[in-house]
């Protein structure tokens, strides 16, 4: 734990970033991976677990939304609180932890009664079908039960890094993941529950987690207390989080809107082995981010205490490091992508038909993934500095303006379809990132100019 409480104001940049984003990275994995042996449990149950495995699959666009709420109010209020600590202003930060927790049980009572009471319907309307929907049915009013531990844990933890305190923010998610994947056996074989018992495992494993965050929040180690005086709605202070925080929403919560018209345009035009090999896509895009968001994520803290410090200098080596860091990581990535797509593949499917389509694929999808340690670099940045309006607007430009239009215009200018809905990820990609870098030029100017005034 660090004695000295100014640590990120001090010491040298690339000790800081080096020490703050190996927990991230690591938190980051531990995450997928324990979202991986859950799928893998229920795939095992006796008789049924293909069409268990299908029914819970369709609940993780919703299961996305509601972690995409969490966000809202954490990555908007976790950024300003280190701000304010970097001004030497703990009362501050520690409101707007209050407020921030406050907010999210609100969110999270509105979020279960509405899960509760039309999950059946959202369910069907994102794919279940007739055989399926008992499945999702069953998963999601567990899972809805539990979604205030959900919030709470995915919330608070973000407050727990702001501070530094990226080690301890590992172990909250590691808990999770240890306490999911001994209860899931223990409910799905062991109690004959089926999917009932992977999501009160589920369920669980993040009030466990929960508790730890918030007992760590209470206690003496910390250096913002979670403080009964500080838990009320102060407009004033949660309106410019959900803003900031606003940007991250989109992002997270659009990832299903993306996916239906991903999937509608290549079952029209490629059929089922497209739609197929979308879903290896996509779960190698995710792969290949959760090491760069977490080295983002370690930057945060450290941009944002020197910007309330109002030292420019260290913000603009934060983010120098962070720039050079990311785009080496895109780069190395994106080359291998495409010398060996197979190899990629094949971590996903052992159908060689599957890999031999989906192969030439990945390196069409992945094709300006060589220039994301760019945008990845300066959307964080831009959250740290609280500047609400360039993240929402880099975040609608991707994924609004760009990419969902191609989706369905590039079908039309490629003489493959097929080929030509996968195109349009690259060439969003690309778009976007010569705008954010545009963009982020002329507002991280005017941010360091502010500051040195």
């Amino acid at each position: 734990m660090q004695d000295n409480k100014n640590f990120l104001g001090t010491e040298p940049i690339g000790k800081l970033l080096l020490k703050l984003s190996i927990p991230t990275v690591i938190a980051q994995l531990i995450n997928m991976l324990y979202n991986i042996v859950d799928r893998i449990y229920i795939g095992h149950i006796p008789g049924n677990g293909s069409l268990a495995l299908t029914g819970v699959g369709v609940c993780m666009p919703i299961i996305m939304i509601v972690s995409a709420f969490a966000a809202l109010v954490s990555s908007g209020g976790a950024p300003r609180a280190s701000i304010s600590m970097g001004k030497q202003d703990n009362e501050s930060a520690e409101q707007i932890l209050g407020s921030c927790f406050v907010l999210q049980i609100v969110i999270s009572f509105i979020l279960t009664v509405v899960l509760l009471i039309w999950s059946e319907d959202l369910l069907l309307a994102f794919g279940a079908s007739e055989n399926t929907i008992r499945y999702a049915v069953d998963y999601m009013h567990i899972y809805a039960i539990g979604t205030l531990f959900v919030q709470l844990t995915l919330g608070m933890n973000a407050f727990i890094t702001a501070q530094g305190f990226t080690t301890i923010s590992m172990v909250s998610v590691l808990i999770g993941a240890i306490c999911n994947i001994t209860l899931d056996p223990v409910f799905i074989f062991g109690l004959h529950m089926g999917v009932k018992g992977a999501a009160l495992a589920t369920v669980l494993a993040q009030a466990i987690s929960t508790i730890w965050v918030i007992l760590f929040l209470c206690g003496e180690k910390t250096q913002l207390h979670l403080r009964k005086k500080n838990m009320r709605l102060d407009s004033k202070i949660i309106l410019p989080c959900v803003a900031l925080g606003l940007a991250t929403f989109i992002m997270q919560s659009s990832e299903s809107v993306v996916t239906v018209c991903f999937n509608s345009s290549l079952l029209r035009y490629g059929g089922d082995i497209a739609v197929g090999a979308m879903t290896i896509l996509t779960s190698v895009m995710q792969f290949a981010m959760l090491p760069l968001q977490g080295i983002a994520q370690g930057s945060q803290p450290i941009s944002s205490y020197n910007y309330g410090a109002k030292n420019a200098d260290r913000v603009k080596k934060t983010f120098r490091l962070l720039l050079i860091t990311c785009l080496t990581y895109s780069i190395s990535l994106w080359t291998a992508v495409q010398l060996v797509p197979r190899m990629f593949v094949s971590i996903f499917t052992a159908d060689a038909s599957l890999v031999d389509f989906t192969a030439p694929m990945l390196k069409i999808y992945l094709g300006g993934l060589f220039l994301f340690g760019i945008q990845i670099a300066c959307q964080m940045t831009f959250t740290s500095l609280d500047k609400a309006v360039n993240s929402i607007i880099v975040a609608v430009v991707r994924k609004f303006v760009l990419l969902l239009p191609l989706i369905y215009i590039m079908p039309h200018l490629v003489s493959n379809p097929t080929v030509g809905v996968y195109t349009a990820e690259p060439i969003a990609d690309i778009v976007a990132i010569l705008f954010t870098s545009v963009l982020f030029t002329v507002q991280f100017k005017k941010a360091l100019a502010e500051i040195q005034k």
